[in-house]
């Protein structure tokens, strides 16, 4: 089968791609004309934190870029003020052009942790929706059908349910679809919960006279709870800025079910690697052994070697010595007495104070060994005391 090689990459930790045959055809065409392909992927900054579920498809992305082909990213500067009403029960409030910018900028970063730069086109919809007047808006509408829109599971089930749906979100799909036509995209990359949003990008180039792009289409990442979609509210996501030490944790403490699912969708590991990987559980190996290579292998990517290295000696030093790390951050306190939540979101261990609160009755916090029982716990303040949050984050206190 020609392009054998390359289908093995491109379907690596791909669900759907939609349909097989024109990714083929777009496959020869390129390589006859020598021209890379246009693989679009589309951000909505409606935040900026990026975690490994987010990045599935963008390390889809980096495989078509190591290929030879172009990445396309869409900042929906429009659609962000919209609300991409997928997977939700209730649409998003606008946000301004100030945070758009903000966001995507801190977007950008975490996306060129994965992405090569020299092959990454980045696009903003302001470019061709900044002038699109009303007469050429309704012609877009007009190529759809309401019917068509409230097939989509997401839109239906609110309708039903009796929850706001505003026009304007019935318009996202629409919107999402221009872009394709906007940057000619061959391919368009995204969870399968975008399924509908890309195939309307199919509709709308066929409209448009363009040949139609291929969906590619990669499944939602379990969060490290192993029950709930990775997200940041259920505090259950492995982030790009995490530290070496806190990813290797963070994998460390995955339930043994998503070993494999881990390495295919987080790792991108080849069909070789997970073939091993199920013989080594299908025999017994112990699953530790296995976390252990395979936050290794995340944390190698993302911050080489060296680091990943660092990280699981950190680590076993920690839990299978049981002993503190030597080096950890200082902070200095000034008051005598400060209440244990307040220090947590001061110190910058939690990020706010419901996290804090949930922290301690979760029994995660402790000074100096001894567990924190209550939230409203004032802690006399010592030189050199350790404070620990959760089962990775250590910060020493000095007093003033």
């Amino acid at each position: 089968m020609r392009f054998e090689q390359e289908l093995k990459v491109i379907k690596r930790a791909v669900d759907e791609i939609i349909p097989l045959e024109d990714l083929l055809a777009k496959l020869e065409k390129s390589e006859k004309s020598g021209q890379p392909l246009r693989i679009k992927f589309g951000i909505d900054p409606t935040g900026y934190d990026v975690h490994l579920g987010h990045l599935v498809p963008i390390r889809k992305m980096r495989d078509f870029q190591d290929l030879g082909h172009t990445g396309v990213i869409i900042i929906g500067d429009f659609t962000a003020q919209i609300g991409d009403p997928t997977g939700r029960d209730e649409s998003r409030p606008p946000l301004t052009r100030e945070e758009i910018l903000a966001n995507s900028e801190k977007y950008m970063d975490q996306l060129y942790t994965v992405l090569k730069p020299e092959q990454t086109e980045v696009r903003w919809q302001s470019e061709w929706f900044g002038s699109m007047g009303m007469a050429e808006v309704l012609k877009l509408m007009g190529k759809f059908t309401l019917a068509q829109f409230m097939a989509h599971d997401t839109f239906r089930t609110r309708f039903e349910a009796g929850l706001a749906l505003g026009l304007h979100e019935i318009m996202y799909p629409l919107l999402q679809g221009y872009d394709s036509v906007a940057i000619t995209s061959d391919v368009e990359l995204g969870a399968t919960e975008q399924k509908f949003n890309i195939l309307c990008g199919r509709d709308m180039q066929r409209h448009h006279g363009q040949e139609q792009q291929v969906a590619v289409l990669s499944p939602i990442l379990t969060g490290t709870d192993g029950v709930n979609k990775m997200g940041k509210s259920l505090n259950n996501y492995i982030a790009v800025f995490d530290t070496p030490a806190d990813k290797f944790g963070k994998i460390m403490s995955i339930p043994d079910s998503l070993i494999l699912n881990y390495f295919k969708y987080a790792a991108n590991a080849d069909e070789e690697k997970l073939e091993e990987v199920t013989s080594e559980l299908a025999k017994g190996t112990n699953p530790m052994l296995l976390k252990k290579r395979l936050a290794r292998e995340i944390v190698g990517f993302y911050h080489g070697e060296e680091a990943a290295e660092g990280a699981q000696k950190a680590f076993e030093q920690l839990f299978s010595k049981r002993e503190i790390p030597e080096e950890m951050p200082e902070l200095s306190v000034s008051e005598p007495l400060i209440r244990i939540c307040k220090l947590l979101t001061e110190s910058g261990l939690c990020s706010s104070s419901g996290e804090a609160k949930r922290l301690v009755q979760g029994g995660g916090v402790s000074v100096d060994g001894l567990r924190i029982g209550s939230t409203d716990a004032e802690i006399e303040v010592r030189d050199g005391m350790v404070l620990r949050a959760g089962k990775r984050k250590f910060l020493r206190l000095r007093k003033n």
